[in-house]
């Protein structure tokens, strides 16, 4: 099975925890950055800080490099919209290892109203419903990363 990175945005929590759900339920490992985040009793639970404080800190620095190791080392990545400026970051990071010849397969689970720019071509698959992931999921296991090997 393939290990999944989902990009998104906090705003987006509950969703992103559903879809996690619904992948690991058809056997699939997720990289959870809100499990991560939650696990270390993290800022943006606890408000100890404001922002630039908490960006200076252990804390920040851990989550960066969760997040950017979960972006580059994922075998299939996903990205939640609408999110901003860090999943926006995410998905360049994974797009970049194209340029290592790792290509890592890019979901993007569209919405409506979602304003990425000319750069959404880095991803191949697009979905507008959540219920197409898993399938779409399973696809590229079976088709796509079973050749690249």
């Amino acid at each position: 099975m393939a290990k999944i990175y989902v990009a998104s945005s906090w705003k987006n929590q509950h969703g992103v925890e559903m879809l996690t759900a619904e992948l690991r339920k058809n056997g699939h490992e997720v990289v959870s950055w809100i499990e991560n985040n939650f696990g270390e009793n993290h800022n943006h639970v606890t408000k100890k800080f404001d922002f630039e404080t908490w960006v200076n800190s252990p804390e920040s620095d851990q989550s960066f490099e969760f997040d950017v190791n979960g972006a580059a080392t994922c075998n299939i990545f996903i990205y939640y919209a609408p999110s901003g400026k860090d999943a926006a970051a995410e998905c360049g990071i994974c797009y970049g290892q194209r340029f290592h010849s790792k290509t890592i397969p890019m979901i993007a689970l569209w919405s409506k109203g979602e304003d990425f720019g000319l750069l959404r071509k880095m991803f191949d698959f697009f979905c507008e419903r959540h219920y197409e992931v898993v399938p779409l999921v399973k696809e590229i296991e079976s088709n796509f990363l079973k050749t690249a090997k």
